[in-house]
């Protein structure tokens, strides 16, 4: 190696090492630009044949934005309703504390100030709530710096993402018919993982949630983006959270309500895991769903929420690349040679 090569490595190298130590704090918002953009370039491609790519790419990002905004104000909405009824609560609640404290101070004959504790405790958390208030903020401003960066790459990489695609099969230094099979491979992966975690994920949780909503189990839209999380997990699934709701209806004395809803989520709910899941993953990613579950929890745990859905999507580019790279791997050293 001569000192010109060696010199472009080295500094290469610095470099990739700077880049991802300016990606790194990002890192959530940009595999989350990264999936949103996949998902919506199908729509940018037949969106170009009748507008711009500027065009298709802004109406797309503005649709991205609307998917999220949705069931943010739905929670949003839930959280406050619950706020407010704590707070019609209270004057109630104040009134069983003072029964209880006299019969408390019946039985030790001391007087007790519960009310006048918990005050007393308000006033600390306000205080701390109030030192704290300075980090709070700066979390914010790096949260919607964090999703305007999001929202940019989604723009780009719909806008250019043809050109994205020509400098891909330039740079790499693979035939091109080997290319579009290693492409073709990591593609079913990403949408056999997408349809048969994410979506069905989605599907199985709000199923789910409409059983609990019909039960009457209080805070059902939390519990149920709660089962929607968990539902993309192989082997967990929904099961906890309406296992515990069905303990929780027949512990408050509903009984009849706690088998009705028992058996809805065993018969609807697992139709939709022992069907939809195997057909995806089966047709499109091929993977072992001991692989999947590795996937999944190991990027949980190295990238953050993002990492349940690329954790796998890295596993099957992986088998994907061993695969193709083991069949053509003769024809590699001939085409060298030649």
């Amino acid at each position: 190696m001569n000192l010109s090569k060696g010199f472009l490595l080295a500094f290469g190298t610095v470099l990739i090492v700077l880049s991802v130590v300016l990606v790194q704090p990002f890192l959530q918002y940009v595999l989350g630009a990264v999936l949103l953009a996949y998902v919506l370039y199908p729509l940018q491609v037949r969106f170009e044949a009748y507008v711009s790519p500027m065009v298709a790419a802004l109406s797309l990002v503005v649709l991205a934005v609307a998917g999220f905004v949705a069931p943010f104000v739905v929670v949003l909405a839930t959280v406050a309703d619950s706020a407010d009824r704590i707070l019609r609560d209270f004057d109630t609640d104040v009134m069983q504390i003072e029964m209880f404290e006299s019969r408390v101070e019946e039985l030790i004959g001391q007087e007790v100030d519960i009310v006048g504790e918990l005050v007393g405790s308000g006033r600390e958390i306000g205080t701390i709530v109030f030192e704290r208030s300075a980090a709070a903020f700066g979390t914010i401003t790096f949260h919607l710096i964090g999703i305007a960066l999001a929202l940019f790459l989604i723009y780009y990489l719909l806008k250019d993402g043809n050109d994205l695609l020509d400098w891909l099969h330039r740079t790499i230094p693979l035939p091109m018919d080997i290319q579009r099979d290693l492409y073709a491979e990591i593609d079913d992966v990403m949408w056999g993982v997408l349809f048969g975690h994410v979506f069905v994920g989605i599907v199985q949780g709000v199923v789910a949630g409409v059983g609990l909503a019909v039960t009457g189990v209080p805070n059902a839209v939390f519990w149920t983006a709660v089962m929607i999380v968990l539902a993309m997990v192989p082997l967990v699934g929904a099961i906890p959270v309406w296992g515990g709701a069905v303990v929780y209806l027949y512990l408050t004395g509903e009984p009849v309500l706690a088998v009705g809803l028992f058996v809805y989520s065993v018969i609807v709910v697992g139709l939709t895991d022992d069907y939809l899941r195997p057909f995806a993953v089966d047709r499109y990613a091929k993977l072992n769903p001991a692989v999947i579950l590795l996937g999944i929890l190991g990027g949980a745990y190295a990238f953050g929420i993002m990492g349940l859905f690329f954790g796998p999507v890295i596993l099957g580019a992986l088998k994907a690349t061993l695969r193709v790279g083991l069949e053509n791997w003769s024809q590699l050293d001939e085409r060298d040679i030649g």
